[in-house]
């Protein structure tokens, strides 16, 4: 016994020598809020930890195709066509590209993470169909279409007047963020659809250096509003590996969200930088959302909230101005405890049955006293066909 349990002990001393030691977990990752990224984007997200994301807004490259440069019938430049950025040799560097970018972006996303492509013709059915290929779960697909599309020059074919959006969540089960009613309230108690009519890039938005667009395919702001408002929440990250002119970071910024861009031409992440400075960040107030009681009108109020022409944060009054309500950014209404719809808060202010929220609720415009209502038809006449 006394061999057997020399023999234990040395076996137990050998064991415990050869054993390894303990190592540390490495610190997490720590990662970087509200800043561009620059370089590829795929090894840019590479730097970022697992599981880290809660939703992606991708504009990758749209791989024209085209041949040569596109004039107009006055013969100026159609930009964009020709970037190097937009070049591959063949649809299967451009796929071998999409995969790889993918590939990262489902790593680093949430498990109740979602990821947003945009695309046109071009590309988005490849995009899709290697989207469903990684394992994402598509959601919808969501017509851009465009108030104001640039017209065909040629006469060859159709008017391209739209853009194609896909939302994906991680998977079947998957438990993605989705605020229906916010979306609801926006659009003037109307569920929103997947056909979404908003107007290209331009006027005062459309950024340019020594009068020349600073992006030829600069997105609107009111596009990143809409998709943020829907599939995010205050705090969360907000990833836009195509980051451009940073339309995706100043509009996180301004509806409390944080965000990550990733970039490798200079120029771009020099405009991007600026812009995103002098964004505002709405007020707490104005960024609670709710759902309200159902007004019905042509033009949703959520519209002129969302394109910029009415903002978050903004007074609206009766003409004797007995009912100050602050606008919220979903489009409903805050007066005092009270809460709703231009129509229903309107109403419940007054102890009316029904109102007319257009032409109850007062703003000042251009130094003037109008009601909401005039400000809609300048929308109308800015955004008709």
């Amino acid at each position: 016994m006394g061999a057997l349990t020399s023999m234990a002990t040395t076996a137990l001393k050998v064991r415990t020598r050869a054993a390894p030691a303990a190592r540390a977990l490495p610190p997490p990752v720590a990662l970087p809020l509200d800043q561009i990224l620059r370089g590829d984007c795929i090894e840019a997200m590479r730097s970022l930890p697992d599981a880290s994301i809660d939703m992606i807004f991708a504009d990758p490259p749209y791989n024209l195709q085209l041949g040569g440069d596109l004039s107009r019938p006055d013969g100026s430049h159609v930009d964009a066509v020709t970037d190097a950025w937009d070049r591959f040799d063949s649809f299967a560097t451009y796929d071998a590209f999409t995969r790889a970018w993918m590939a990262e972006a489902r790593r680093i996303l949430k498990p109740n993470g979602s990821l947003w492509v945009i695309g046109s013709y071009h590309n988005i059915f490849r995009v899709g169909a290697i989207l469903q290929d990684t394992g994402f779960w598509i959601l919808n697909d969501v017509v851009w279409r465009k108030a104001n599309p640039m017209p065909n020059f040629k006469g060859t074919r159709f008017t391209n007047a739209h853009e194609t959006l896909i939302w994906a969540s991680m998977g079947e089960k998957a438990r993605y963020t989705f605020n229906y009613r916010t979306m609801k309230t926006l659009n003037d108690e109307l569920q929103m659809r997947s056909d979404w009519v908003l107007p290209i890039c331009g006027g005062p938005e459309r950024i340019k250096r020594n009068g020349v667009k600073a992006h030829p395919t600069q997105k609107p702001e009111a596009l990143l509003y809409r998709v943020m408002l829907a599939t995010t929440n205050r705090g969360d990250v907000v990833l836009d590996p195509f980051f451009g002119t940073g339309t995706t970071g100043a509009v996180a910024k301004r509806l409390g969200r944080h965000w990550i861009g990733c970039e490798r031409e200079e120029a771009y992440i020099s405009v991007a930088e600026e812009r995103i400075a002098g964004a505002l960040p709405l007020d707490e107030s104005a960024l609670t959302t709710m759902q309200s009681v159902k007004p019905t009108a042509k033009v949703a109020f959520g519209a002129l909230v969302e394109t910029g022409w009415i903002e978050p944060g903004t007074l609206v009054f009766d003409k004797k101005r007995r009912f100050m309500a602050n606008v919220r950014t979903d489009g409903s209404l805050a007066f005092e405890a009270e809460t709703g719809s231009i129509h229903s808060l309107g109403a419940k202010v007054q102890s009316a049955p029904t109102c007319n929220g257009w032409t109850f609720w007062h703003i000042e415009h251009q130094g003037e006293i109008k009601p909401i209502d005039e400000l809609r038809q300048l929308y109308l006449l800015a955004t008709e066909d």
